[in-house]
């Protein structure tokens, strides 16, 4: 596998997925002899490779880049060589955003056009605005125009990521139906429309855990095919996301523990699967979920954050007291319930763990 430490640059904390992995874009370009749909920078089965890993016949090695369904990466790929939006819908921490940031990069060659679903969002953030100044000077014109990333886009014939799209209040989403039925947005002011070019489409992600969650209409619904990410299905898959996801972190932030042979990983993600699930991994004691999601996501900030403590207050191994405040802290969001949670799954499960006495005596410390 490529390092990504090795293809991050230096200058910024987080490159894009389209700098980071640049090499294995340009690789597959030369490799890949399948038909592209029209501006796609990439054959279908190339994204597929790209997103899923492989291996390239010339013996280049393709770093996966989402762990998890095949046939749920192709039919989201194969619904974005449609003229139907996608829809990434899954639970926090189900890698929505990522696979949509690495879809965009292969597909596009660019994920930067992204709109930022908030409660605050307004309708010029998927259609345009307008720089004031200008327009008070000049008039409505297309120099006084502020482009949506949507309406750049349709202009580019590229791909649109649009977070958290039922965060989006309902009348504001709805801006989006006419641009994906008739892919044109019009602009009255100017009496124009702007006509996307092959290669337009829009990849949304949901989640309907969080609160002010704006349900999406019936109309918006049928522009889309949904695909549902769900959280990884074994221990051992999660496992691999966790290290995989807490190794490029630490890279690219300089902490130096290596977390091929960390047993904290395996541990904190059983923790977090018992929990979410209500029964331990032998099946043979039930326990009390939180009110937490408790995602892989979580686990990754939890491990990022004992990495950082071993590297800095200890020896830059990472044990039990280095991830245990992290594991309080992604628990207990309820300081009521979720602490007698937490407590319980304390004396009945990690207790009785004998391999686990140094986690349990460093959660207990924690109160």
């Amino acid at each position: 596998m490529s390092d990504p430490s090795t293809a991050t640059s230096p200058d910024v904390l987080r490159a894009h997925a389209e700098q980071q992995y640049a090499a294995e874009l340009a690789a597959l370009d030369v490799a890949d002899d399948r038909p592209r749909p029209p501006s796609w920078r990439l054959s279908p089965w190339a994204v597929s490779l790209y997103v899923l890993g492989g291996q390239l016949p010339d013996g280049t090695a393709i770093e996966p880049k989402y762990i998890g369904s095949r046939r749920l990466v192709e039919i989201a790929i194969a619904t974005l060589a449609t003229d139907r939006a996608l829809l990434l819908l899954g639970v926090p921490g189900t890698a929505k955003t990522w696979l949509g940031e690495h879809l965009a990069a292969a597909i596009s060659g660019s994920s930067t056009l992204v709109v930022q679903g908030t409660a605050g969002t307004a309708e010029e953030a998927l259609r345009y605005g307008w720089n004031y100044a200008r327009l008070l000077a000049d008039g409505p014109s297309r120099a006084a125009m502020v482009p949506s990333p949507v309406m750049r886009a349709m202009e580019t014939g590229a791909l649109v990521r649009v977070e958290e799209l039922t965060r989006i209040p309902a009348d504001v989403q709805d801006a989006l139906i006419s641009i994906l039925s008739e892919k044109s947005l019009s602009v009255p002011e100017l009496d124009e429309q702007v006509q996307a070019k092959p290669g337009f489409n829009v990849i949304a992600t949901a989640n309907n855990r969080d609160k002010g969650v704006n349900e999406l209409s019936s109309a918006l619904r049928r522009r889309v095919n949904t695909v549902v990410l769900p959280l990884p299905d074994t221990l051992e898959e999660e496992v691999e996301i966790v290290r995989g996801r807490v190794s490029a972190i630490g890279a690219s932030l300089s902490l130096p523990p290596d977390l091929e042979s960390l047993s904290e990983v395996q541990r904190v993600v059983q923790v977090f699967r018992e929990l979410r699930s209500g029964v331990t991994t032998d099946r043979r004691t039930t326990v009390k979920s939180p009110t937490a999601t408790l995602s892989t996501a979580e686990a990754i900030s939890v491990l990022t954050n004992g990495v950082a403590l071993a590297a800095h207050f200890g020896d830059g191994t990472v044990r039990a007291a280095d991830v245990a405040a992290g594991l309080l802290g992604a628990v207990v969001k309820d300081p009521v319930q979720d602490r007698i949670v937490w407590q319980e799954y304390l004396e009945t499960v990690v207790r009785d763990r004998r391999e686990w006495n140094d986690l349990y005596r460093a959660c207990r410390e924690l109160g």
